[in-house]
């Protein structure tokens, strides 16, 4: 069989609009045909519909890309292996989604789109199988970890010092799934702070949310010594090595976390280009990592540190949103740009940076990893 891209487009744009209906149905017919899956995932499904539905959009929507889909594929199926999947599973995944989408793309469903996603997907599954079962004799299916240090840098947030019991590899920009021995089977994705360091240690920036679990759990009731579970990193943000440009780092809250490591390997890599960052929170108070970025500053003549605050009339300094603060300065159009933090305001960053000629390849955007 060979992928008709269009087709599964279409008919999955027709899903889209009643996605919640959708992945609850998912689930529901998933667990009805396979009960004995249940015990893989959490107690509470939200987050989980959310993460199921933002996956298979990006898989839809890359269906033209191979490369870019190949590689997040691989990234799903080595992932996948933390909740104990095996090949056989896809066929019960493969055979409720297939019945997901035949029920809410009903008006436009015939022969020929039920050909398509059969394809579509039956590669798909391939994929993830072959990267799990690749993966599964040289790296473990999750990392144990200890926590080494726990600094509270502010009520909601806090920043976490880990030491894996075997080496974990990663690339800057990529993060990690999280599980505290207090949720088990709730896993929570932050993003890695640092580069690749000799003791194999890595940050993790947590902000608390309303109801979140995991984050809750970090920041409040995790102390030095205990453990964690990692899963295998994830994430394709990575600084490109051989770019000459300069860089413009655009950061809403934790979404500093990657952007920092980013900014680190360029340190460590030689390279000298002029680097930006422009660091957002709606607080003072909030600009949690800004001594350590300041050091940063000090010792690369390189970096220029800019901290932005959106909610304090009487913060003495730039105020503003980062979006429209992107506008105040010169030309950004030969820079890469990364930009990390809440949805919102990624989006309209980006849009921003469009207006003023940035091409979208040189955008790259990541949206703030954690609980949400």
């Amino acid at each position: 069989m060979s992928l008709n891209p269009r087709l599964v487009k279409e008919s999955f744009s027709v899903v889209e609009p009643v996605a919640d209906k959708a992945t609850a149905y998912f689930y529901g017919r998933l667990f009805a045909e396979s009960p004995h899956l249940r015990g893989m995932f959490p107690p509470a499904m939200d987050v989980q519909r959310d993460r199921l539905f933002g996956a298979l959009t990006r898989i839809v929507w890359s269906l033209d890309s191979p490369d870019s889909l190949a590689a997040f594929l691989g990234q799903l199926g080595r992932d996948h292996r933390k909740y104990g999947v095996v090949a056989e599973h896809y066929t019960a995944v493969g055979n409720a989604l297939l019945a997901t989408i035949r029920r809410f793309a009903a008006d436009v469903w015939n022969h020929e789109i039920e050909a398509a996603w059969v394809s579509a997907y039956t590669a798909a599954a391939n994929l993830m199988i072959e990267s799990a079962e690749s993966d599964a004799g040289v790296s473990p299916a999750w990392w144990l970890a200890e926590v080494i240090d726990h600094e509270r840098r502010h009520q909601d947030i806090a920043v976490l010092t880990l030491r894996p019991t075997q080496r974990l590899p990663f690339t800057p920009g990529q993060y990690v799934n999280v599980q505290t021995p207090r949720w088990p089977r709730v896993w929570r994705t932050f993003s890695i702070a640092n580069a690749p360091r000799p003791d194999n240690t890595l940050r993790l920036h947590v902000r608390s949310v309303p109801g979140g679990w995991v984050s809750t759990t970090l920041i409040r009731h995790t102390r030095v010594g205990d453990t964690l579970m990692l899963g295998p990193p994830m994430g394709t943000m990575a600084p490109r090595e051989r770019s000459v440009r300069d860089m413009l780092c655009v950061a809403g809250g934790t979404g500093l976390a990657p952007l920092k490591a980013i900014i680190e390997s360029v340190i460590a890599s030689g390279r000298r280009p002029n680097i930006h960052l422009l660091y957002g929170a709606r607080t003072a108070e909030e600009l949690y990592d800004l001594p350590d970025l300041i050091r940063m500053e000090s010792a690369y003549p390189w970096l220029r540190v800019l901290p932005v605050v959106s909610g304090q009339p009487s913060y003495d300094g730039m105020r503003g949103s980062l979006p429209q603060v992107t506008r105040r300065f010169h030309s950004w159009a030969e820079h890469d740009v990364y930009v990390c933090g809440p949805v919102s305001m990624v989006n309209e960053t980006v849009r921003c940076l469009q207006i003023d000629g940035v091409p979208l390849a040189r955008i790259h955007r990541d949206i703030a990893q954690g609980e949400r």
